[in-house]
């Protein structure tokens, strides 16, 4: 029988004034939210990085704040993903990279990579794209070391140790149903995100040593929670990617993947945060996994 990877639930960022007083208590300084939700939650998105670079001081204040075995995953650069749409992108690429993500030490977990709903798929495009991706921190701070001008003063290159470095991508595109593109993300150990939405495609293929999911909402995108049913099929979902097999219910663009004897990691994160629905589908798909995570703040 196959090994069970390590499954980690969790929400898509943390600071939201609705959850003020609903799910974090009343009272709780702003500054301690992270703090408070780190304690609920064995893993959290990072937002920010989408929008802008960070600094290494936020990264460090970020892996200080949260207690040992927490994860964060990191959203990548909108600049790289919408903006340059992955053309001309090795700078940008390198300023992410040098930006300080590195600095969350084993508290690092997978790079997401968001694409524009009107982002087609583009075999040669991606495969470049993929090609440059880092697979360990080495590789990372090589690629970093090569960042421009505007890191000068501001980059961190010096990581706490030799870590793999993995990678998650969401399409938004119907043009991704296409075998070329699954071919691609399992030739350079992609997860292709399993993004539930009513608006873009939701695709199961297993095409990496972990699986990333993004629940937006069952009905209604980032509003809409997730009912008693539809959680017990998440859990069943879970349950079978992290033995190493595939749901019976996948929807895929090519046959399944191969069973793993070692399992497979599982990371699952809630972004319906409109209605205060995710932390509180998150805590409930916690208790049907029968996942523990007790941890008193740092």
């Amino acid at each position: 029988m196959a090994s069970t990877g390590k499954i980690r639930i969790g929400i898509s960022g943390w600071t939201y004034p609705p959850w003020r007083k609903q799910f974090y208590p009343e009272g709780l300084a702003q500054r301690l939210e992270l703090t408070y939700a780190s304690t609920q939650f064995a893993s959290i998105e990072i937002n920010g990085t989408f929008y802008g670079l960070q600094k290494p001081d936020s990264f460090a204040r970020w892996r200080d704040e949260t207690p040992d075995g927490f994860v964060f995953s990191v959203k990548a650069s909108r600049y790289i993903t919408h903006t340059r749409r992955l053309r001309e992108i090795e700078t940008p690429l390198a300023n992410f990279l040098a930006s300080g993500l590195l600095r969350l030490g084993p508290k690092l977990g997978p790079i997401l990579w968001q694409f524009p709903p009107s982002l087609a798929f583009d075999a040669e495009l991606f495969e470049t794209f993929m090609a440059l991706l880092p697979h360990d921190t080495d590789e990372a701070v090589a690629l970093a070391r090569r960042h421009d001008s505007r890191m000068d003063g501001r980059a961190w290159l010096d990581p706490d140790g030799s870590r793999p470095v993995r990678h998650a991508i969401e399409i938004r595109h119907e043009s991704f149903r296409d075998p070329a593109f699954i071919e691609l993300l399992r030739r350079y150990k992609v997860a292709l995100v399993c993004a539930d939405t009513v608006k873009w495609p939701r695709l199961m293929d297993v095409t990496a040593d972990f699986v990333y999911c993004r629940l937006h909402g069952s009905k209604e995108l980032y509003i809409s929670g997730y009912d008693e049913e539809a959680l017990d099929r998440w859990a069943t979902r879970i349950r079978a990617w992290a033995e190493g097999a595939e749901p019976g219910d996948a929807e895929r663009v090519k046959p399944a993947a191969t069973p793993r004897k070692s399992g497979r990691d599982v990371f699952i994160y809630f972004d319906n945060d409109v209605k205060v629905r995710a932390p509180e589908n998150a805590a409930r798909l916690a208790e049907k996994l029968e996942l523990e995570w007790d941890h008193p703040a740092p």
